[in-house]
This record gives structure tokens, C-alpha cells and sequence, in this order.
């Protein structure tokens, strides 16, 4: 009764958005395998015992006097058979694959360790996989029969993991497949086989030649070691029969994990070397992932290995999980057997919250072909009948619609329709019923009634194709109205379209160029008689010319023109910045152009060493002051500027 309560809630929470799913921690069983050699038993000790159903103890390696103790969901010893862990540990999780919920068994343990043995068993002692199966067929069977709610189907899929490959053991000619999420955050493989089984013996038949393509090797420890992790997949696909026709799909994942190995033990060189190596790998990660999902950390590897990546579910996922540890009790053995109690015990930390995977989908109705008789209208029809067919089957046309209790006999005419579609029609008719239909049920209109209601549709559909082609018609003249509007406008003014080449082209001015002139050459210049001088004037961004001589035409300033400031300015300005390289500090000496922090201090310095400039032209003497430096400063006390209204110099 509490495990019903549980399974409503959990259906509850996957339909509410604001509810989690409840939590479900991963249930771990653990198996011991009895003594390989049984003379070895008696002449060495196990390093196993086990203390009750539930716990057991190991030595410690430490300290012999003291020993490890564990507390797991379930412990088999021994002497226990594959029905005792079959029915302990992996049948109670069967009956929430018929709710829509995932499920997953993982045998996990070192090489040699019974996995294959737990999960596949041999012929007078069947494992887990053929004993779910059984039962899992036999509960679909029983659910699925006719008058039960709801329809289901199984499919099977069987794959391998090897060297980080995911092939396909139903078709093994399809090589490397990939593993993708859809968008609900499903776990699913493009292109893998899918078996559908409706019995074990289609079962078997899929099954036994799909073992057989499984890699196996030999070792030193075990003569049939897995050098790959077989997954076996079974998907229970549901469907509602009447309305609200949900459906609901349920994954048993059955996971033999191939043995952690020692290859200083097991002797693997070459091919068996590499296997071990992958195997040993995705391992790890898989331990990392338990570790990741106990700390609660932010990212879990799970990309990190194709095994995690499938077991996304079944760790920390929407699965409900068991896993079974594979433990041997040979004193040989001691490091894996530890090192496999301490994987599960960690494991049985982790948290999913298994949901119900359901979705709504309306019914696809198959269409009903209607005779001749039934195609015509009511006249027709009336002529077509006979007069026997005409006093037997026509109810009155005009006939008030039946109560819900003096409802007409269904299906007058069509008894010799298909049953599944009659069966549909029906729970049509009922779901029309119960949510309380106003006009006369479906199947219960008479005859001539619903053949009056199709040929009024048809009319309708007539009418509206006329409607629209005389709406184009319309259209046609409007487009054919706003044509001749344009012609007569073109005609009537003809000097609206002018040709683009008539039009006057403006050429843009050539730009003119301002260009500083050397001191020495303007000094030069200026000593000239037949040099002219202008001054320019700024006025706003608008520049102008003024000539001196008012006698002189301006066209001739447009072809090379000059500026040069009076040499009273000019005298002005060299005394300023000699008064300022004398008396000035380091920092008043940085406002000038170019003059930076080291060369302030190195006119600081030099004046210090051998007096005041006389000149400004003796900056040339501090060391660090060029040529472009001294141009600089005469800028700076007056410059002349030389316009060329010839284009651009390169």
C-alpha cells in the first residue's frame, strides 16, 4: 500500500510542475562467490565473512588484529542461489515499469568475480536477465489483455561498450554508433536495432545469437574474461485504449560491467593489454561520477566515458537502480574486494528521483469509406433504395433528437464495418457522451439525417470555393485599374521622367594643402624683393584671403600662396621661450611641444653645468635634443605656412 502511494505521487509530481519528483536512493546488494578450488577453502581461510542479510566484515589490511565492517541494502553469501537474489533484489523493481518509470541492475566487481554468472546464470541456474524477462513478458500479457485499459508492446536492444565503442550485437555490421540526449534530457542511441518480443522464446531467439557476438578473452584468472560492458535495453511501450489516450514508455537497463583488472596478475600483453586498459578507464570515471553525485558538485563527468554517458540514468538520473556487487573470497583477491565494497558502498549515496515518463497524444481514427448510397443526398438515396430498403430503414427526417436514455440503436448500417474501427467509434461516442455533449450522439444520428448534415457541408464548401474565386476576380480588376491610372499619369506629364544624364554634374575642387616651411627657407624668401605677402584670417570655419597690395588681382594668390607673421611677433616669441629655458622648472619646461619628463631634466641639468641659453638655437647642444625638436620651438614662437591648391603630394 505505501509502495502505491509513493507511485501516485510520483505521477503527480511529473503532471505538476511546482512538485519534485521524490527522491530514491540506489539500492546495493552484495554477492559472494564461493571458493573456485574447494580444496583451496579448507587449507585458506576467506578474507570475507559475512555477519547477517545485510552487513558483513573483511580484515584490515592495517592491522590484522581488526576488521572492516560494512552495512549494504542486502548481502548474499555463499551458499545463496540466483532465484534468492533474483527475487530479493531485482524483481520488486519490475511493477514500476508498468507505471512509465526507468529501471537499471548493474553487476559490478573484479574480474572473476561471478558478474556474468549473476546477470546470465547457465541453464539449470538462469540469472537475472532471463528471469526478468519472464516475468517482465508475463506481466505485459496480463496487463495488456483485452478489456484492460490500457495496450502494451516490448522491444529489446543488446550493445556492447568496447574500447569506447558502442556497437550494436543485434546487427554487428552497423559499427560505431553515438549516444545522444533528446530534449526532455533522454538518454537514447540513433540507429540501434530494436527487437519487438511477445514471448521468452522470441526472446531467446534474439538473444543467444547476439551473446554469442559479444568479445570475450582469456586471462590468467578467468578462461572467458568480458573485455566489454554489455547493455541489455528492454523499452515497455504503453497506450490508453480510450480517452485521454496518454501513453507511457518504461526502460530496463540489464548492465553487466566487465571486471576491473590487475594486468601485473592477469598477464595481459598486446590486444588484451589495450582492453584492459579502456575497461580500467571507464571504470574511473564511473567512480568519479559517484563521487561527483555525493558531493554535490556542479558538473558530473558524465560526457567524460561512453559508459557513464549511457548510465546517466541509472546514477543520479530518473532510474530506479540495484546494484549488485560481484565480490570473491580469496585472500588473492583482497585488493579488489576492498576496493569494490568501498565503490559500493559510495554508491549507495547517490540519489535519483525516478518520474513517470507519460504523454498525451490524440487517437488516429482510420477514415470510413462510405458506400454509393451513402455518398448521395437524401433524394438520391431514396431513389437508388428500393421500396422495401424505403419502408424498413428511414426514420422519420425531421425526427427530434433522441434523450440520453431513449438514445437510437448504433451502428444501423454498419455491420459490416472493421471491429477495431467499430471499437473506436465507440469510445468515441462514450467520451462525446461523458463530457456532456449537447446535439445527438455520433453514431446514434439517423441515417438520413447525417446524410442531410454531409451534403449541407458540402454546399458550404462549394459556396466558399465560389466566394473566394470571385474575391480574386476582383482583385485581377483592381490590379488591371491601377495600371491604366499609371499609364494616363505618364502620358499626361511627360517632363516628370527626365533621363538622369541631362542632369548637371558638379566636379569637386580640388583640396589644398597646408605645408610648414623651414625657418632658414622663409628667412631666405623673405629677403627677396619680388616675395608678396598675405596674411590669413580666420573667420569662423569659412578661411579668406586679403592681399596687401590692393592692386594685385586675388586670382593669382589661388595658384601658391604664403603666410609669415611679422618678425616683431616672431623676436617675441623666441625671448618667451628663452626667458622659459632659463628661469623655467622642470615641469614649466614640459609645456612646451615635444619636451618630455628626461628631457626637461636634461635642460635642468646642462643649464646647471654650463649657464643660461643665450640663444634658443644652443638647445641644440643638450645632449637628447634633435633637429625636429628645434623645429618644434620655432614653431612655437611663429610658424609660416606654405597652400598649394595643386592635388595631394604623395
Amino acid at each position: 500500500e505505501a509502495k502505491l502511494r509513493g507511485a501516485g505521487r510520483c505521477r503527480l509530481s511529473k503532471i505538476g510542475a511546482s512538485r519534485r519528483p521524490p527522491p530514491a536512493r540506489v539500492r546495493v546488494a552484495v554477492r559472494l562467490r564461493p571458493f573456485v578450488d574447494r580444496t583451496a577453502g579448507t587449507s585458506d581461510p576467506p578474507c570475507v565473512r559475512g555477519i547477517d542479510s545485510c552487513s558483513l566484515e573483511i580484515a584490515n589490511w592495517r592491522n590484522h588484529q581488526e576488521t572492516l565492517k560494512y552495512q549494504f541494502d542486502a548481502f548474499y553469501g555463499e551458499r545463496s542461489t540466483q532465484q534468492d537474489i533474483y527475487t530479493g533484489s531485482v524483481q520488486p523493481i519490475l511493477r514500476h515499469l508498468l507505471e512509465g518509470q526507468n529501471a537499471s541492475v548493474l553487476a559490478y566487481g573484479p574480474t572473476g568475480a561471478g558478474k556474468t554468472h549473476t546477470m546470465l546464470g547457465s541453464p539449470e541456474q538462469p540469472g537475472v536477465i532471463p528471469r526478468a524477462l519472464m516475468d517482465l513478458l508475463q506481466l505485459t500479457r496480463e496487463e495488456g489483455t483485452e478489456g484492460r485499459p490500457w495496450a502494451l508492446s516490448v522491444t529489446m536492444s543488446y550493445l556492447e561498450i568496447y574500447q569506447e565503442k558502442v556497437l550494436d550485437l543485434l546487427d554487428p555490421a552497423s559499427g560505431d554508433l553515438v549516444i545522444r540526449e533528446d530534449c526532455r534530457g533522454n538518454i537514447l542511441i540513433p540507429g540501434l536495432t530494436q527487437k519487438p518480443i511477445t514471448s521468452f522464446a522470441d526472446f531467446e531467439r534474439h538473444f543467444l545469437p547476439a551473446s554469442r557476438n559479444r568479445t570475450v578473452g582469456a586471462t590468467r584468472l578467468n578462461q572467458r574474461s568480458s573485455r566489454s560492458h554489455a547493455v541489455l535495453l528492454v523499452k515497455v511501450d504503453q497506450r490508453e485504449r480510450l480517452a485521454p489516450f496518454r501513453q507511457r514508455e518504461g526502460k530496463l537497463y540489464l548492465i553487466d560491467l566487465a571486471g576491473s583488472e590487475d594486468n601485473r596478475r592477469t598477464g595481459n600483453r598486446g590486444l588484451r593489454l589495450k582492453e584492459s586498459g579502456a575497461i580500467n578507464t571507464s571504470l574511473f570515471v564511473l567512480g568519479k561520477v559517484v563521487d561527483a553525485l555525493n558531493q554535490g558538485l556542479p558538473r558530473v563527468p558524465y560526457r567524460d566515458s561512453k559508459l557513464t554517458r549511457l548510465l546517466q540514468d541509472s546514477l543520479g538520473g530518473s532510474a530506479h537502480s540495484i546494484l549488485i556487487a560481484n565480490i570473491a573470497p580469496e585472500r588473492r583477491f583482497y585488493l579488489d574486494t576492498v576496493s569494490a565494497l568501498n565503490f559500493a558502498a559510495r554508491s549507495k549515496e547517490v540519489i535519483n528521483r525516478p518520474f513517470t515518463n507519460e504523454s498525451l497524444q490524440s487517437p488516429v481514427l482510420a477514415p470510413v469509406k462510405l458506400s454509393q448510397k451513402e455518398l448521395l443526398g437524401p433524394p438520391e438515396a431514396k431513389r437508388a433504395r428500393g421500396p422495401e430498403e424505403e419502408e424498413i430503414g428511414s426514420p422519420e427526417p425531421m425526427a427530434a433528437p433522441a434523450s440520453a436514455s431513449q438514445k437510437l440503436s448504433p451502428l444501423q448500417k454498419l455491420s459490416s464495418m472493421d471491429p477495431a474501427m467499430l471499437e473506436r467509434l465507440l469510445s468515441l461516442d462514450r467520451l462525446l457522451a461523458s463530457q456532456g455533449s449537447l446535439g445527438a450522439p455520433l453514431l446514434s444520428t439517423p441515417k438520413r439525417e447525417r446524410m442531410v448534415l454531409m451534403k449541407t457541408v458540402e454546399e458550404r464548401d462549394l459556396e466558399i470555393e465560389r466566394l473566394k474565386m470571385k474575391q480574386k476576380e476582383l482583385e485581377a480588376k483592381v490590379l488591371a485599374q491601377k495600371a491604366e491610372d499609371s499609364k494616363e499619369k505618364e502620358n499626361h506629364y511627360p517632363t516628370m521622367l527626365r533621363p538622369l544624364s541631362h542632369r548637371t554634374v558638379t566636379v569637386a575642387k580640388p583640396l589644398k594643402r597646408a605645408v610648414v616651411m623651414p625657418l632658414q627657407l622663409i628667412q631666405a624668401q623673405a629677403a627677396s624683393p619680388n616675395v608678396e605677402i598675405h596674411i590669413l584670417k580666420n573667420k569662423g570655419r569659412k578661411r579668406k584671403l586679403e592681399s596687401l597690395d590692393a592692386s594685385e588681382p586675388e586670382e593669382k594668390a589661388e595658384d601658391c600662396w604664403e603666410l609669415q607673421i611679422s618678425p616683431e611677433l616672431l623676436a617675441h616669441g623666441r625671448k618667451k621661450i628663452l626667458d622659459l629655458l632659463n628661469e623655467g622648472s622642470a615641469r614649466d619646461l614640459r609645456s612646451l611641444q615635444r619636451i618630455g619628463p628626461k628631457k626637461a631634466q636634461l635642460i635642468v641639468g646642462w643649464r646647471e653645468l654650463h649657464g643660461p641659453f643665450s640663444q634658443v638655437e644652443d638647445l641644440e647642444r643638450v645632449e637628447g635634443i634633435t633637429g625636429k625638436l628645434m623645429e618644434s620651438f620655432l614653431k612655437a614662437c611663429g610658424a609660416v605656412w606654405r597652400i598649394w591648391s595643386s592635388p595631394l603630394l604623395p
